[in-house]
C-alpha cells in the first residue's frame, strides 16, 4: 500500500472540506481551493480527518492513490497558511518593482517585462530593503506559484561566468572559470 496515500489528512482549525462525489473543494482563511480526484481513488472524511482509498490494487491506481493524497494535503495547506516562493534578482541594472498587482521588471532588455497575476489569490511582493533584487511570490495553490516562478526565471535564467540573472532564493550557481589566456 502507498505510505504517502494511506497517510489521513488532519486538517487545522478555521478548514473546511466537502466532498460531493469525486469534487473535493477546501476552503479556509485564505480562500478556497476546487479539484476533481481520479476515479480510480475515493475521498472521505474520517474523523476530522480526510482518507483516501484506491479502488484496485493496479500499478497505477497506486500511484495515484499517493498523487491525490499530496495534492489534497497541499490544498489543505495553501488554504491555511500559504506558499512562498522567493527569486533573487544579481545584474547591473536588473530590477523588479511593483504597481498595483501587475510585476515589472527590468532585465537588460529594451524594453520592460509587465506580468500579471493569473487569479486574485496570488500576488508579488517586492522588498523595499531589497532596492528591487528580491521577488516573493506569494499564493494559495502550490502548482501556480511554483510555475509563476519558474516563468519569471526563464525571462534571464543564471549564466554560469558571471552568475547574472534570476535565480531561486535556494538555488546554488555552479560558476564557470573564464578564458584563462596566452601564457
Amino acid at each position: 500500500m502507498s505510505r504517502i496515500g494511506r497517510a489521513p489528512i488532519a486538517l487545522p482549525d478555521k478548514v473546511e472540506v466537502k466532498i460531493n462525489a469525486q469534487t473535493v473543494s477546501v476552503k479556509g482563511p485564505k480562500g478556497q481551493l476546487e479539484m476533481h480526484a481520479h476515479p480510480n481513488t475515493t475521498v472521505k472524511m474520517e474523523d476530522g480527518s480526510v482518507v483516501i482509498e484506491r479502488v484496485n490494487e493496479e500499478k497505477f491506481s497506486k500511484s495515484i492513490h499517493g498523487l491525490t493524497r499530496a495534492l489534497i494535503a497541499n490544498m489543505v495547506e495553501g488554504v491555511s497558511e500559504g506558499f512562498k516562493r522567493t527569486l533573487l534578482i544579481e545584474g547591473v541594472g536588473y530590477q523588479a518593482a511593483v504597481q498595483g498587482k501587475t510585476l515589472n521588471l527590468k532585465l537588460g532588455f529594451s524594453h520592460e517585462i509587465n506580468i500579471e497575476p493569473p487569479d486574485d489569490n496570488t500576488k508579488f511582493d517586492v522588498p523595499k530593503e531589497s532596492r528591487g533584487r528580491t521577488i516573493i511570490i506569494e499564493g494559495i495553490d502550490k502548482q501556480v506559484v511554483g510555475q509563476l516562478a519558474a516563468n519569471i526565471r526563464e525571462l534571464r535564467p543564471p549564466e554560469p561566468y558571471k552568475g547574472k540573472g534570476i535565480r531561486y532564493e535556494d538555488e546554488r550557481i555552479i560558476r564557470k572559470a573564464g578564458k584563462a589566456g596566452k601564457k
